[in-house]
């Protein structure tokens, strides 16, 4: 019951947001958010949280605590930590030149894919709908307007060397 009282509390919020800001479209309720979106509502309500000082005394806000807790978690190890305002205008105005549903368009924000395959996988019937060099347009967009993971190439070399110290026997 909590989870989905800070879902829609999140969907109302980000709602309100976009109408205030004029970035709304005709149906309001009918919008999709981001990651990004997300974990920015969740970091500004913890935010808010630990200068207003509420405790954690009921089990509800407990439950809601851990749920915001644990999304942030797994939310902070995606791309969309590393996104911003602009980033993501930026990116959805570019995506206006490629033939993609709202739903694709948000995963491929979501996700940040890196590979012809990881698009593919994405956008559905990508098949009939994109030929090779569109798909490599897509990708030279996803990967030139969404930051990189900053710690991905570093940790990859480590993985590399551990590989390379290994005895094939």
């Amino acid at each position: 019951m909590l989870a989905w009282k800070l879902c829609r509390n999140l969907f109302i919020t980000a709602r309100y947001k976009q109408a205030s800001s004029g970035d709304c479209g005709k149906d309001a309720s009918s919008a999709l958010l981001s990651n990004y979106e997300v974990y920015q509502l969740l970091t500004d309500l913890k935010e808010q949280r630990r200068e207003s000082g509420k405790n954690k005394h009921s089990s509800g806000q407990q439950n809601l605590n851990t749920i915001t807790y644990e999304t942030l978690k797994y939310i902070s190890k995606t791309p969309c930590r590393h996104q911003s305002p602009d980033i993501v205008r930026e990116f959805l105005t570019a995506m206006k030149s490629h033939k993609l549903t709202k739903a694709e368009k948000l995963q491929l924000l979501n996700h940040r894919p890196m590979t012809a395959v990881e698009i593919q996988l994405i956008v559905e019937e990508s098949e009939e709908r994109l030929t090779e060099e569109q798909i490599e347009a897509l990708l030279h967009t996803v990967t030139s307007i969404l930051p990189a993971e900053p710690e991905a190439e570093p940790q990859r070399s480590a993985e590399d060397a551990a590989m390379d110290g290994e005895d094939p026997a």
